[in-house]
C-alpha cells in the first residue's frame, strides 16, 4: 500500500482553497487504486508544540530519542518516512512559509534523525520521494504579473534536501 502526506499549512483549515485543490487532486489520483492511502496532517491548526528548551537541549546533548519533548518530532518524522509521495499545500506569508510550516520543519530536520554531518555538510538520511508544492499567494509571485519575489521555492527545496528529499517540483502556485 502507498502513502501519500498531504501537509495542509494554510490557517484556513478546511475552507483553505489551496487545500481544496491540493484534497481534488489527490481525490483524482485516489480513484480506482484502493492501494493508496491519504495521511493528512493540518500544520496550522493541529497544535504541533512549539520547540521547546528541553528539545533544544535533547538536540544538544543527544538524548533526543528519550525525551517526550520530541514526541511530535518523532511522530512527523515517521509520518513522512513511511510516505511514498508529499503533497504540501501552503500560502506564502511575508515572501516565505508560514509559521505553522516553519515549525513543521523545525520538528522534521533533526540531527542524527533526518541528517547527518559529514565533512561537507550536511548529509540526509531520508529516501527521496516525489514531492509537489502547490503555492498559494494573494498576488502574483511568478512570471511577468509577479509583484512579490518567491523565497519559498527556494527554502523549501533547501532544507527537503538537507534530510535527502531531492524530488521537490513546484507544480501550482497562484
Amino acid at each position: 500500500m502507498s502513502t501519500f502526506l498531504l501537509l495542509e499549512c494554510s490557517p484556513h483549515g478546511e475552507r483553505s482553497l489551496g487545500g481544496q485543490l491540493a484534497r481534488e487532486a489527490i481525490e483524482q489520483f485516489q480513484f480506482g487504486r484502493p492501494d493508496v492511502r491519504l495521511v493528512t496532517r493540518n500544520v496550522a491548526t493541529d497544535g504541533l508544540r512549539a520547540i521547546s528548551a528541553a528539545y533544544a537541549q535533547g538536540l544538544v546533548e543527544s538524548w533526543a530519542h528519550t525525551s517526550d519533548a520530541f514526541l511530535d518530532s518523532e511522530q512527523l518524522i515517521v509520518e513522512l518516512e513511511q510516505s511514498a509521495c508529499v503533497l504540501i499545500s501552503t500560502p506564502t506569508h511575508n515572501f516565505a512559509v508560514p509559521s505553522a510550516l516553519k515549525l513543521w520543519i523545525g520538528h522534521v530536520v533533526r540531527d542524527g534523525r533526518t541528517f547527518k554531518r559529514g565533512t561537507r555538510g550536511k548529509i540526509g538520511l531520508l529516501k527521496d520521494r516525489p514531492t509537489l508544492v502547490l503555492v498559494r499567494s494573494s498576488t502574483p509571485c511568478v512570471g511577468e504579473r509577479a509583484s512579490q519575489p518567491d523565497f519559498l521555492t527556494p527554502y523549501l527545496r533547501h532544507v527537503f534536501s538537507v534530510i535527502g528529499i531531492h524530488s521537490i517540483d513546484p507544480a501550482i502556485k497562484c
